[in-house]
């Protein structure tokens, strides 16, 4: 029987609140034949792109795409860092040998990514209200 690696729940959590928005969690999860994680990874690119041939379109219509891959992202950490220990290991570490023990960082990072997610997800509803009912006159 073949050891796999042993994947760590705070570090997925961690990776996923830094990185997420480029699909970092699911390379460091699932590997580079992750077919989401490239959805991740080519928002920026194409939200960059979409910015430079439409630069009169607003910041939030151009880089939308990259906005939404971000909220996912915070979606997924908090997903991955509220699973328990049996069901991470029985989906993550099936032959790895070892047992998860998740521990005080794992929960500041949740706190962290529930923030930032309500703040995020405030902000995306207050722009998009001003572009829809005032054409952006308020900013």
């Amino acid at each position: 029987m073949t050891t796999n690696k042993h994947k760590n729940k705070t570090l997925a959590v961690l990776i996923c609140l830094l990185f997420g928005s480029i699909g970092g969690h699911r390379f460091y999860l699932y590997g580079k034949r992750d077919q989401f994680a490239w959805l991740h990874c080519i928002t920026l690119p194409l939200s960059f792109l979409l910015s430079k041939l439409y630069f009169n379109l607003n910041f939030f219509v151009t880089y939308g795409p990259w906005m939404l891959s971000f909220l996912i992202s915070l979606l997924m950490c908090l997903v991955l860092g509220l699973k328990s220990d049996e069901h991470w290991d029985a989906q993550f570490n099936p032959h790895s040998g070892q047992t998860s023990d998740s521990s005080w960082p794992l929960a500041l990072l949740l706190v962290l990514s529930v923030g930032l997610g309500a703040i995020s997800l405030l902000f995306v509803l207050a722009r998009g209200f001003d572009l829809l009912y005032t054409g952006g006159a308020y900013g």
